[in-house]
C-alpha cells in the first residue's frame, strides 16, 4: 500500500487529508500539497487506522503525552489508565515508552485502550531484550533490532522515534567539546552511544537508514528522527553535538521523504527562551520545512516539581515560532514515574501552552475565542465563559467550591466586582443618567 506522501504526490486527496482539512479549516488541496512537500505529516498505520491528527505547517500545534513502565514500577493497568487520562485531557498523540515488564503486553494493551495515534522508541525494547537474553545490552544484534521495529509497526505504531542521527562523527563532537554539564539524558541515545563504543561500530540505524525507512513505509508509520544527544541542561543547549545531530536528522528527513516515508524531526529538551526561535528556524531551514517535534522544551533547570510549568513556558514560545508537535512534561519530571494525575496536569498545561503559541502564530484566526471570552466576562455571562474555556469542567469545579453570595459575581471580589460596577456605570451613562 502507498503512503500518505506518495498518494499526495500523485494528486490523491486521501480520507485522512480530508479529515485534517475539515478539522483545521483548510482546503483539502492545501493539506494534500503540504503532505506532498513533507511539511505536514499524518501519523497513521494501515493495520490499526488510528484517529486522524495532522501535524505541520498551517495546523494547530499538537500535544503528545508519554507514558510507560519503569524497572521500578510495573503496573499494566496503571499505564492503561494513564493512556485513557491523556486522551480524556486532550492529548493529540500518545507515546508508549515502557522499559519494565512484558513490553509487548503493555504496548498492545495501551494501543487497544485508546484511539489516538500511538508512537514509541524501539531502542528501549531492543536494549531491554538484549540485556535479558545476553546479560549485556551491548550484545544487541542488529537483526534483532530490525525485527523488533517490524514487530512494533505490525502492532499498530503510528509514529516511531528512531535514533538514526547519532553516529561516530557526532560522538567525536561530544568528545572534542569536553562532554557536558548535564551529560546524556536520552535513554535511547545513551544506550546507542554505549553500544557503538563497546562494539567499535557505526550506528546501524544510521548506516542502514534505507532499511529503517523501508519498514516504516510499509505501514505508513511516520518516522520521527529522535534526538539522542538532546540537551538535558540549559548550559548544554545548542552545543556542537546537539546541532550536529540535528543537521544529520534534517538530512535524513530529506532522504526519507524522497523514499516516500512521512518524516518528523525531533528537537531539544532543555532550551533557554532566547534560543528557541533560532533553534526552530535552523531546523526548518535545514530540513526543508519538515514538522518539528519539541520535547518541552524545559526553560530552566531549577524547578523540579513544577516542570510542567517550565515546559509550558518553553512550549508556548516553541509553538509561537513554528514548532508543530509538543511533548508534554509532567510535575513528576526528574523526580518519579508520572501517575494518572501527573499525566492530566501535564497534558492540560501543554494544551494551554500550545493554544497561547497558536494565538500568536496565527493571529488572523487564533484570537476570536479570546475576544468572545472577554465579552462574556464583561457581561458576567458565566455559562458563556464555561463554553469558551479550554477546560470548562475544571473552571466550573473551582467556582462551585467557593460559591458567592451574589451568583452574578465570584468570591474574588464579591460586592466590589469591577465588571458589575462597570456594567452599571456604562448603562447609566448610555441612558444619560447622572453617575
Amino acid at each position: 500500500m502507498k503512503t500518505q506522501i506518495e498518494l499526495a504526490r500523485e494528486g490523491v486527496i486521501t480520507p485522512q487529508m480530508q479529515t485534517v482539512a475539515f478539522d483545521e479549516e483548510h482546503s483539502p488541496e492545501y493539506v494534500r500539497r503540504m503532505v506532498a512537500e513533507g511539511k505536514i505529516v499524518i501519523p497513521w498505520n494501515h493495520v490499526r487506522k488510528p484517529k486522524v491528527a495532522g501535524i505541520g505547517k498551517g495546523l494547530r500545534t499538537k500535544v503528545n503525552a508519554s507514558i510507560g513502565t519503569s524497572s521500578d514500577i510495573i503496573d499494566y493497568g496503571a499505564e492503561v489508565a494513564k493512556a485513557i487520562a491523556a486522551q480524556e485531557s486532550g492529548a493529540d498523540t500518545l507515546m508508549e515508552l515502557s522499559v519494565g515488564g512484558d513490553l509487548d503486553r503493555v504496548r498492545r494493551e495501551v494501543i487497544a485502550a485508546v484511539d489516538l495515534p500511538v508512537g514509541n522508541v524501539p531502542l528501549y525494547q531492543a536494549f531491554c531484550e538484549a540485556a535479558r537474553k545476553y546479560g549485556d545490552p551491548n550484545k544487541l544484534d542488529e537483526e534483532m533490532l530490525f525485527d523488533l521495529i517490524e514487530r512494533q509497526c505490525a502492532d499498530g505504531m503510528a509514529f516511531m522515534a528512531v535514533h538514526c542521527g547519532i553516529n561516530l562523527y557526532t560522538i567525536e563532537r561530544l568528545r572534542k567539546q569536553g562532554y557536558r554539564y548535564g551529560g546524556l539524558v536520552s535513554k535511547g541515545g545513551v544506550s546507542m552511544v554505549a553500544w557503538m563504543l563497546a562494539n567499535g561500530r557505526e550506528n546501524p540505524l544510521y548506516e542502514k537508514f534505507d532499511r529503517v525507512v523501508g519498514i516504516l513505509k510499509k505501514y505508513d508509520t511516520v518516522l520521527s528522527l529522535g534526538n539522542g544527544l538532546r540537551a538535558g541542561a540549559i548550559h548544554d543547549s545548542s552545543d556542537r553535538a546537539q546541532i550536529q545531530e540535528l543537521l544529520i536528522n534534517c538530512e535524513l528527513a530529506e532522504i526519507g521523504r524522497e523514499m516516500g516515508c512521512q518524516m518528523l524531526v525531533e528537537g531539544p529538551g532543555h532550551v533557554p527562551l532566547d534560543e528557541i526561535a533560532g533553534n526552530i528556524q535552523l531546523q526548518k531551514r535545514m530540513s526543508g520545512g519538515a514538522p518539528y517535534y519539541m520535547l518541552g522544551p524545559i526553560a530552566t533547570d531549577v524547578a523540579p516539581g513544577f516542570d510542567h510549568i517550565t515546559a509550558a513556558i518553553g512550549a508556548a514560545q516553541s509553538s509561537r515560532f513554528g514548532a508543530d508537535l509538543i511533548c508534554y512534561i509532567t510535575p513528576a519530571e526528574h523526580l518519579a514515574l508520572p501517575n494518572e494525575e501527573d499525566v492530566r496536569q501535564g497534558v492540560k498545561a501543554a494544551k494551554v501552552a500550545a493554544y497561547i503559541g497558536d494565538m500568536n502564530k496565527y493571529p488572523e484566526r487564533g484570537r476570536e475565542r479570546d475576544r468572545e471570552m472577554s465579552k462574556a466576562r464583561r457581561d458576567l455571562d458565566w455559562s458563556r465563559q464555561f463554553d469558551l474555556a479550554l477546560y470548562p469542567e475544571d473552571a466550573k469545579a473551582i467556582r462551585a467550591s467557593r460559591v458567592p453570595e451574589d451568583e452574578q459575581t465570584c468570591t474574588m471580589c464579591g460586592d466590589f466586582c469591577a465588571s458589575r460596577g462597570a456594567g452599571k456605570l456604562f448603562a447609566a451613562d448610555l441612558r444619560g443618567d447622572k453617575v
